[in-house]
């Protein structure tokens, strides 16, 4: 064989290993970035999901605590958040969420609470409903910064 020959096919093959070299880096970049993009997407829309519920959820328990007239709308939505988070969160979360409705729901019936009983509720460590939820929300969006 001709070193002519040799020397053509020798730089045709290195082209196209370069060239299959070239486009895997160029895929694993992309997918690394777009899965990247997904993580971060996919947590602030946890971090929303999670804000919107304590936000409801310390409403409804500061009605629940002062009154026991509940719209049971505002139950809806809050059961509507408690859906979404089981098809986007760890199943902990959405325990917890569930057991903060319960407790709400279980308030309203209960004495109404003066100023002079929240502060001994503050004092007895039994005002933090959310408390339990907080840590799972914390530690499922832990998990995501881990992947």
């Amino acid at each position: 064989m001709d070193s002519a020959y040799i020397s053509a096919v020798a730089a045709l093959l290195g082209s196209v290993i370069g060239g299959v070299m070239s486009l895997a880096a160029s895929w694993l970049s992309q997918n690394v970035q777009a899965r990247s993009q997904q993580l971060v997407a996919d947590k602030s829309r946890r971090q929303e999901l999670y804000k919107d519920f304590i936000e409801e959820a310390s409403r409804l328990y500061g009605e629940a605590l002062a009154t026991d007239k509940a719209e049971i709308t505002r139950f809806v939505d809050l059961y509507a958040m408690v859906s979404r988070m089981r098809i986007l969160s760890a199943p902990p979360v959405a325990d917890a969420a569930d057991t903060v409705i319960r407790m709400i729901i279980d308030t309203y019936p209960q004495p109404k609470q003066t100023l002079r009983d929240l502060g001994d509720l503050i004092n007895s460590g039994h005002v933090d409903p959310l408390r339990r939820f907080s840590e799972a929300c914390r530690d499922d969006l832990s998990r995501l910064r881990g992947q």
